[in-house]
């Protein structure tokens, strides 16, 4: 399903100390918005909606919604640092354009992703 980097791995595993929430889980999912159709998030969580996705990668409990998880399946997560400060960086093969700035994309159709599923607003 999801691959997540070493490198991400321990960032998740530093943000979980640093707000003291090791138990919880990492909830991955996307919403409307940004320069192109979507933006992907990212929040820990210590509970979850009953009908969530939860699976377990690299020791990290991720937590999906059920009608992300097509859209979300073989997304690569990694984790880097530059001169401009660090941050997640994805790669998903079903998305068919990135925004100049990087963090918004478009899937298939903004019209064919929003038949399947009432987008968050």
């Amino acid at each position: 399903m999801i691959e997540i980097s070493k490198a991400a791995i321990c960032e998740i595993k530093r943000m979980q100390a640093v707000r003291e929430q090791t138990a919880s889980k990492f909830r991955i999912g996307f919403a409307s918005g940004g320069c192109k159709d979507f933006y992907y998030t990212i929040d820990l969580v210590d509970s979850i909606d009953g009908e969530d996705k939860v699976c377990e990668v690299s020791g990290i409990s991720v937590s999906i919604d059920p009608l992300q998880v097509e859209y979300l399946d073989k997304l690569k997560l990694d984790y880097s640092e530059d001169l401009m400060g660090g941050g997640f960086r994805f790669e998903n093969p079903l998305t068919t354009s990135v925004c100049g700035c990087g963090n918004s994309f478009s899937i298939l159709t903004a019209d064919a992703a929003s038949a399947r599923w009432q987008l968050p607003t």
